[in-house]
Order: structure tokens, then C-alpha cells, then sequence
């Protein structure tokens, strides 16, 4: 199992193994210091939840990993490659290609079917439309959804949703999947429905998962917590 550490480059040998690291990250929003040289190391496979308080910099530190934000100082690194010296292009093919991602309200186009909003990715990443939806309507009976595929975002439950956006978010099978709050919006019973769809199915892909929470229930389901506050890494723990 791969800890945090406080200080230092992320091996080699780990990171050509596919694991995501960052080097002394640091991001500033005007005057405020979202993170402060944070380094952390996160395994190939591994389940990790990233904890804090409001404002502690978890979300900020969860975007500069994806791709998504750059960090003004640091790096980040899959592998053997750079993401963060990458460019907004090459960033954004890389999200789509090898990264999945699941937001708090699910973010569905609330025009396109359930199995439409599954196969959107896959086509934006060169797949065929047909091949696209064979591979969206596969998907869906797997996260309990069968028979609701040419249903409307709004004609589903707020746990159906969620598991629709994370059918769109495992279809192309990411190395990585980063969730954001992907229980926040829901109660307790479709929550964890939704925690125990989506473990089973990144384990069964090798994928690697960071979440943000900052539900306990939600982080015990993790191979291991990073405690964030004030910018800053404060802890790992196991929960």
C-alpha cells in the first residue's frame, strides 16, 4: 500500500506502473492558498477518499490530479506522463480517453436518453454512434438500470441518475475515476447503492478511484483517506 508523504518525487518505478502523483503541488485562487506543496502518491487499483473541511482545498487538489485546473507550482504525473505540463488540447483528450468523472448531481444532458447520455463520451473519443449505444445499453443492466435506457434524466430517481452518470463515466473504462460528492444529492439507501455499483465495477476494471466526500460512510468504503486542511495534507489513515 502506497502512503503520503510530506516531501519528495514519487518513484519511478510506481509511477510507470500507473500510479498518479503529485510533486509539491501548489494552486492559488487571487489571495488564497487552495493548496500548499501538497505530495501525494495513489496507486493503480486503488480506492482513495480525500476528506476535509469546507474550503480545506480537497476539490482544488481532486481537479489539479484530473487535468482539469493547473496548478501554479508542482507536479502532477501518470505514469510517464506529465499532465500538468500538458496543454488544454492534449489535457481535455486525456480526460476523455483515460478519465472518467461522476459530479455530485450526476450533470446528465437533460435532452438525451439514459442510454444517449452513456454512449455521449464513448463518440466523442472516435467510437461509432451504433457501437456506442451497444455499448451504453450493456452498461446500464449492470448498474440495475435495465429496461430504463430510453428514459429522460428527469423520468429517473436521483439514485437512477447517479448510476446512469456512473455508467457514463466507467463506459470507456478509465484508468482513473475521479467523483466529486457522488452521494451528496442522494438519501442514505441510494447512496450506498450507488457506492457498492460503482467499486464493484472500477475493481472489476483495474481502475483507479479518488473521491471527495465529506461523508464518513462514504470514505469507509475507500482503501484509504487523505485528510486535507488548509491546503495542506494533515493525515492518511485507513478508515
Amino acid at each position: 500500500m502506497n502512503t503520503i508523504t510530506t516531501s519528495g518525487m514519487a518513484s519511478a518505478s510506481s509511477t510507470a506502473n500507473g500510479a498518479l502523483a503529485a510533486t509539491a503541488l501548489e494552486k492559488r485562487f487571487g489571495s488564497t492558498h487552495a493548496l500548499r506543496g501538497i505530495d501525494v502518491e495513489i496507486a493503480r487499483g486503488e480506492v482513495v477518499a480525500i476528506m476535509g473541511p469546507s474550503g480545506s482545498g480537497k476539490s482544488t487538489l481532486l481537479h489539479c490530479l484530473a487535468g482539469v485546473v493547473q496548478p501554479d507550482g508542482g507536479e502532477v504525473r501518470l505514469g510517464d506522463t506529465v499532465i500538468s505540463e500538458l496543454n488544454e488540447r492534449e489535457r481535455s483528450r486525456l480526460r476523455l480517453t483515460r478519465f472518467g468523472f461522476v459530479f455530485q448531481y450526476g450533470q446528465l444532458l437533460p435532452e438525451l436518453s439514459a442510454e444517449d447520455n452513456v454512449a455521449l463520451p464513448l463518440m466523442l473519443a472516435g467510437t461509432s454512434r451504433r457501437e456506442a449505444l451497444v455499448q451504453a445499453r450493456d452498461w446500464l443492466p449492470r448498474l440495475g438500470l435495465d429496461g430504463l435506457g430510453a428514459r429522460l434524466p428527469g423520468e429517473l430517481s436521483g439514485g437512477q441518475a447517479q448510476r446512469v452518470a456512473v455508467a457514463r463515466a466507467l463506459a470507456s473504462r478509465p484508468e482513473i475515476l475521479f467523483a466529486d460528492e457522488p452521494t451528496g444529492s442522494l438519501d442514505t439507501l441510494a447512496g450506498e447503492q450507488v457506492m457498492r455499483a460503482t467499486l464493484d465495477l472500477a475493481r472489476e476494471l483495474n481502475s483507479t478511484v479518488i473521491i471527495v466526500t465529506h461523508d464518513a460512510r462514504v470514505a469507509a468504503y475507500a482503501d484509504r483517506n487523505i485528510l486535507v486542511r488548509d491546503g495542506n495534507v494533515s493525515g492518511a489513515a485507513r478508515p
